[in-house]
């Protein structure tokens, strides 16, 4: 497949999973920025356009299609658990995990390094997103995925949820996507990518190894729903009443 400079990231990414990892290599973003072009992404990432292309150029050459992996074709069910079980179990041990580790390295080294107390106060910020977030996708909105999938698998009338349609939950649950992408930007820019400084010590070493690994879990998880869940999600719906009508 070939790709320009105007295919967004989101059409790039979806085609071609594995330039997710070229996208989070040189800070393009691939998860709540997935409608920019090409060109758009580079320009805010200041990364060569050239350079972007021919990697995924090389990566398309080379690329082996995954059938167990490919979430265009899996069903929704299939997927919704997969971002449960994955990415929402580990974003929660993560979180637990590393509210302790920051208090730590906090203690140890926040009167030489007073960003180290920001960064702990964006990391609170960051949970007390993320948990309301995922709980409301675990009890509202993926089952409710997941009811609409069967039912039109078995030729039944759609469920009719609370919130009238999909496109409500799906434009909050974006919107907050949005603000953790924020979050983890200015977590990154605050600690310089995540440098760390010579005095640390191996608690403060290990967080700032953990937090870009948090970071990137983050970008895949909510590239699959902001890219592929949601999007099928909504055709699915439209499709189920307009079928519905005409019966």
């Amino acid at each position: 497949m070939s790709f320009t400079l105007s295919n967004t990231v989101r059409e790039v990414a979806v085609k071609l999973p594995g330039a997710t990892r070229i996208f989070e290599r040189l800070g393009i973003d691939y998860c709540c920025g997935g409608n920019r072009s090409l060109n758009e992404a580079c320009q805010l990432a200041q990364v060569s356009t050239e350079e972007v292309l021919s990697s995924l150029m090389e990566l398309d050459k080379n690329h082996e299609p995954l059938p167990n992996h490919n979430w265009q074709q899996e069903s929704l069910i299939a997927l919704v658990d997969f971002i449960v079980q994955t990415h929402h179990v580990f974003t929660k041990q993560e979180i637990e995990r590393l509210e302790k580790l920051l208090i730590s390295v906090c203690k140890a080294h926040a009167q030489n390094h007073p960003e180290l107390l920001r960064l702990n106060e964006l990391f609170k910020l960051l949970a007390e997103d993320l948990l309301p977030h995922m709980m409301k996708e675990e009890s509202v909105l993926f089952p409710y995925v997941k009811a609409l999938e069967s039912a039109q698998k078995n030729h039944h009338k759609p469920p009719m949820p609370f919130f009238g349609t999909v496109k409500n939950p799906v434009r909050m649950m974006m919107m907050e996507h949005d603000n953790v992408g924020e979050l983890l930007r200015i977590m990154r820019t605050m600690t310089n990518n995540y440098q760390v400084p010579a005095d640390a010590c191996i608690s403060y070493q290990t967080l700032y190894e953990a937090l870009p690994s948090f970071e990137a879990d983050l970008h895949q998880h909510i590239h699959l729903e902001n890219n592929v869940l949601f999007p099928r999600t909504l055709e699915l719906e439209k499709a189920a009443w307009y079928e519905l009508q005409l019966a």
